[in-house]
């Protein structure tokens, strides 16, 4: 029997991106930790579908950055250098900025109401301990500033990076500090229901950035190294 990953079998129409789509938000979501190895027939078992379409979809995560391929047999999630995630918060912070500032020049009420309903199901998700879903719901309130901004390829290019730092963000998590982290939502929210753009911007920087120490913390313990921060 193959490894279950409680991924939910696949219907066949669109059957390579659904795959693909699939595996991306169980990056997103911590269900493959940091150098877990993945197998295409676990995968594929646990999908209900053919190897073709999960190895197609291994190789296009693969080429974003998300998996890495050691042997031709050997493919995992990476464990994210220092260096790669001093990279990818600059670009966070430049990109985020702009779609809190977009999302508060343009949001509605009624996007305000589902911005606080995110927020409020991840804090219901964190105190459940339950971080899959918390992890899935922070992903989701941070694109909904492109989405509510209008901003498609903007969100398109957040979407490679958070598969990257997924599965490092869900280890931090489920280490117990998820508990400290999302705060910073409710100052994004009201500055957006204002329509504050400065406000929105400063917010969602000053979130990225002070999540920098802890998680440098987290990549040190998964490599089992001291890094000097």
């Amino acid at each position: 029997m193959g490894e279950k990953f409680g991924l939910g079998t696949m219907k066949r129409e669109n059957l390579g991106d659904g795959v693909y789509a699939r595996l991306s938000e169980a990056l997103i979501q911590g269900r493959f930790p940091p150098d877990h190895r993945l197998t295409i027939r676990d995968l594929a078992d646990s999908l209900g579908t053919s190897v073709t379409p999960v190895r197609d979809a291994l190789l296009r995560l693969i080429q974003d950055g998300a998996l890495e391929q050691r042997s031709p047999r050997d493919v995992r999630v990476p464990i994210l250098s220092v260096s790669r995630y001093e990279e990818i918060r600059a670009m966070r912070v430049r990109l985020e900025g702009l779609a809190a500032r977009e999302c508060a020049l343009r949001a509605g009420p009624a996007d305000v109401t589902r911005m606080r309903q995110i927020d409020h199901e991840m804090h219901r998700a964190i105190d459940a301990d339950d971080w899959s879903r918390a992890v899935l719901l922070n992903q989701q309130f941070h694109f909904s500033l492109a989405e509510i901004g209008g901003m498609e390829l903007l969100r398109a290019t957040l979407q490679r990076l958070w598969l990257q730092m997924g599965p490092l963000i869900a280890a931090y998590y489920r280490s117990g500090n998820g508990r400290t982290r999302g705060d910073e939502h409710h100052v994004i929210i009201d500055a957006v229901a204002r329509g504050d753009a400065d406000a929105a911007e400063q917010a969602i920087r000053k979130e990225i950035l002070e999540a920098g120490e802890p998680m440098f913390a987290e990549i040190a313990k998964l490599q089992g190294t001291d890094i000097a921060v």
